[in-house]
């Protein structure tokens, strides 16, 4: 059985997806893009606004499950310039200060709307 998790605290799905699907003990979230849920437009032009921003999104739709960034097992990381690695990285680390999960982080051709980076998670209840 899965339930679908939601918040306006992150930006809506921009296709026929969810922000979020929890079965079991687990919770998909959904590639976050730096989009401010409140206005719509793209965080910043920076890799450091726009991965602040996309972490954000990634955690209010984790806190909209009642579960916290801690509950976080496996992130997917894309980036559009691999360049950005080191400054993506350096955000990337405050949002997980202690038993960071596992993850990829992959330089892709091109982001639904041209962001600079996006983010995917699993986290699990247990």
């Amino acid at each position: 059985m899965k339930k679908i998790i939601s918040t306006d605290q992150a930006p809506g799905a921009v296709g026929p997806y969810s922000q979020a699907v929890q079965s079991g003990s687990f919770l998909f979230v959904s590639g976050t893009l730096p989009v401010d849920p409140v206005t719509g437009a793209f965080a910043g032009d920076t890799i450091e606004t726009q991965a602040r921003q996309v972490m954000e999104n990634l955690k209010a739709v984790i806190q909209a499950a009642g579960l916290s960034m801690a509950s976080v097992v496996k992130c997917s990381c894309f980036l559009k310039d691999m360049n950005d690695f080191t400054a993506f990285n350096g955000v990337y680390a405050g949002y997980f200060t202690a038993d960071p999960p596992a993850r990829e982080c992959v330089q892709v051709a091109r982001l639904p709307k041209d962001a600079l980076v996006e983010v995917s998670a699993v986290c699990s209840a247990d």
